[in-house]
């Protein structure tokens, strides 16, 4: 049988490992005679699962004591939302900050805009999305409810390398809100930059129906009366995440991919396999003009790259080559075209290095 390695961008490939206890554990979790899927969100049994959870993504993510983890539903997109319906609420006449960067924040920007006025201060669009803007060109609101920026955009392939620098010609309250959905638990952060971080777990950590918020205890009770009570984050932390039923078998795997994360070296140890991949899938596309990145290569994505053809009148020859090898979902997102490869933690090197062999030999046919 072809070995198979799975490029997508979500629901995205979960570690061979984590798939392999889930299934051991599908019909009688740890003697319990059920199921996770079976059991109450309030009994015992689930209780340790996710208790256990919340205290490996603190660990490994260092996060401080003064921030609340959330576990929500919705996805990222839904965050879009309720970030505002959040936050806004800061402000007598809200106006929310974006930095404007790709797909994903444009789609954070219409949403925003359901619920208050919204800055774009600054963007790099009518560059073709290739780089984050210059800090020196953002132009801040000296009232904004919170700045908003998503540091990884995962249909463009532009990932900030580091949280932004804030000046005092902002407001220093003015908290940044991430979306980290796509390189979350990637590389090493420094949670205490940020106000939120929120992240849909389909791309780096599991299946598609858990979100992770971690905000800060002093933003947790600034929601406009729209808010639905679900989704208020301080009724969310008041009850432990367990306000309403949880996506609990999506929490179940999550805590197995926080636990083999940190079996292998925790995010430090992922950041520098990540950095191996990327630079080894770069340098092949790289290597001459048969295929092309588009993104300034300071601002290039570890975890999604998107990629070109020359003639793309080969696009449907490569991605049939590409399948009959067992290199599976490298179609780019329809909105821009092209080629993506998603290489997230549980994608091993082996996946990357099969991807640049057949890159090599398609360019050479």
């Amino acid at each position: 049988m072809t070995q198979i390695f799975n490029f997508s961008a979500g629901p995205a490939v979960l570690p061979k490992e984590v798939l392999q206890q889930a299934a051991s554990e599908m019909l009688d979790w740890h003697g319990s005679g059920m199921s996770v899927m079976e059991m109450s969100h309030r009994g015992p049994e689930f209780s340790s699962i996710h208790r256990q959870a919340l205290d490996d993504l603190r660990e490994l993510l260092d996060v401080p004591a003064n921030y609340k983890i959330l576990f929500q539903q919705g996805g990222g997109l839904g965050q879009n939302a309720i970030v505002p319906l959040n936050l806004a609420g800061r402000r007598q006449d809200p106006v929310i900050d974006f930095v404007h960067t790709g797909s994903w924040s444009g789609k954070s920007i219409k949403e925003a805009a359901r619920y208050a006025r919204v800055n774009v201060a600054a963007s790099s669009e009518a560059e073709g999305f290739a780089r984050v803007p210059p800090r020196d060109s953002w132009r801040l609101s000296p009232d904004a409810a919170y700045l908003h920026i998503c540091t990884n955009e995962t249909i463009d392939g532009v990932e900030y390398p580091d949280a932004p620098r804030m000046d005092p010609m902002s407001d220093p309250d003015m908290p940044i809100v991430a979306d980290m959905s796509s390189h979350i638990l990637s590389r090493k952060i420094d949670v205490s930059k940020y106000g939120v971080i929120f992240a849909g777990a389909q791309k780096n950590i599991g299946p598609a129906g858990l979100t992770l918020v971690i905000v800060r205890d002093d933003l947790l009770d600034h929601a406009s009366p729209q808010c639905p009570s679900a989704f208020h984050w301080k009724t969310c932390a008041e009850h432990d995440s367990l306000y309403n039923t949880p996506p609990t078998y999506a929490i179940y795997i999550a805590g197995l991919v926080f636990a083999w994360l940190k079996a292998n070296g925790g995010v430090a140890a992922m950041e520098a396999r990540n950095i191996e991949k990327a630079k080894l899938l770069y340098e092949a596309l790289d290597r001459d003009d048969f295929y092309s990145n588009r993104v300034a290569p300071e601002f290039r994505s570890r975890m999604n790259v998107p990629f070109y053809l020359r003639d793309e009148s080969l696009n449907q020859s490569f991605l049939a080559g590409a399948q009959a090898r067992g290199l599976l979902q490298l179609k780019g997102h329809k909105s821009v075209g092209g080629m993506r490869a998603s290489i997230y933690n549980a994608m091993p090197i082996e996946g990357v290095q099969a991807l640049v062999d057949y890159l090599n030999e398609f360019a050479g046919r």
